[in-house]
């Protein structure tokens, strides 16, 4: 079953007014949305997920409370373009909670857990092409090095990638299991006992076939754009890149440019665009009864 982190605290920052637009660009099994739709009388709710099970599970769920909402089932990377394409230029509310949805990590054939055995996959959406198969079968040593250590900071990134390329010279690495245990045989028994050794690939693996650090900035400059003045934006993250990118582009659009710095008069297009309000993290009764939700971080704005 999934449960949505930080759920009260997402909800209770996006200022839900009754006549307002909405957007919650991560669906997954509705936790979010539903809470969104409870609050809005006459607004609405658009929410984008690509996962065909994920949306059918959610609709059920959204239809007994009410009909006040649509679902794209897009990448949220197509946030601006979906909305124009419905009249909508302006919202009052966004809200991303990039989490992998539990029940996506527990179904055995999607290929995300390194606990359960399955074909390589890791696809959010399962009509794209790109896979963790095409991925750990065909990258380069170089490149594997290079998405092991940039997505997720592992430190035996080259001695992993390198155990990769020797194995499938004999034959094709085809399972999730089979990934898992070539790279616990080649980290040191000590690194071994901190945490699974393959988490941290899997992680870089699924980041690199979904193109998730790309999608999320893009489709996180965009959002700025779409709301409207006193609109709220709230962004979960779970890993250090995405809060990276996440901080610092609010960063970037809630400071005057230094040029500017003390001057009476600056003008409007290089006034700050947004105000941070605050940072949240779970509290110790969440992480006890959702482990998941450990690492998460929720970050919230205002368009000024």
């Amino acid at each position: 079953m999934h449960v949505s982190v930080l759920l009260n605290e997402s909800i209770e920052n996006l200022n839900i007014k009754e006549d307002g637009i909405y957007v919650d660009c991560t669906l997954g099994y509705a936790g979010h949305s539903s809470q969104i739709l409870k609050r809005i009388k006459n607004g609405k709710l658009i929410a984008f997920d690509q996962d065909i099970n994920a949306i059918k599970d959610a609709k059920i769920k959204l239809d007994q409370i009410s009909d006040n909402y649509e679902i794209v089932n897009s990448n949220f990377v197509n946030i601006k373009e979906e909305l124009n394409k419905r009249g909508i230029e302006k919202v009052d509310g966004i809200l991303f909670d990039l989490g992998v949805s539990s029940p996506q990590l527990d179904e055995e054939e999607r290929g995300f857990s390194y606990h359960k055995d399955a074909k390589l996959d890791m696809r959010m959406n399962q009509s794209q092409e790109l896979s963790a198969y095409d991925i750990v079968n065909n990258y380069t040593y170089e490149e594997l090095t290079d998405i092991f250590f940039k997505y997720s900071e592992e430190k035996y990134s080259k001695s992993i990638a390198k155990a990769i390329v020797n194995y499938r010279q004999n034959k094709k690495i085809e399972t999730t299991l089979e990934l898992a245990e070539i790279i616990k045989n080649n980290v040191p028994e000590k690194y071994r006992r901190t945490s699974h050794p393959a988490r941290k690939v899997f992680q870089a693996i699924r980041i690199e076939v979904n193109d998730e650090l790309n999608v999320f900035e893009k489709a996180l400059t965009d959002s700025i754009d779409l709301l409207n003045s006193g609109g709220r934006l709230c962004v979960i993250t779970f890993h250090s890149l995405e809060d990276r990118i996440c901080k610092n582009i609010f960063k970037e659009y809630s400071t005057v440019d230094k040029i500017f710095k003390g001057m009476p008069d600056i003008p409007d297009e290089y006034k700050p665009k947004l105000e941070i309000i605050k940072k949240i993290k779970p509290t110790k009764e969440e992480i006890e009864k959702n482990n998941r939700s450990r690492s998460a971080i929720l970050r919230v704005v205002e368009k000024i």
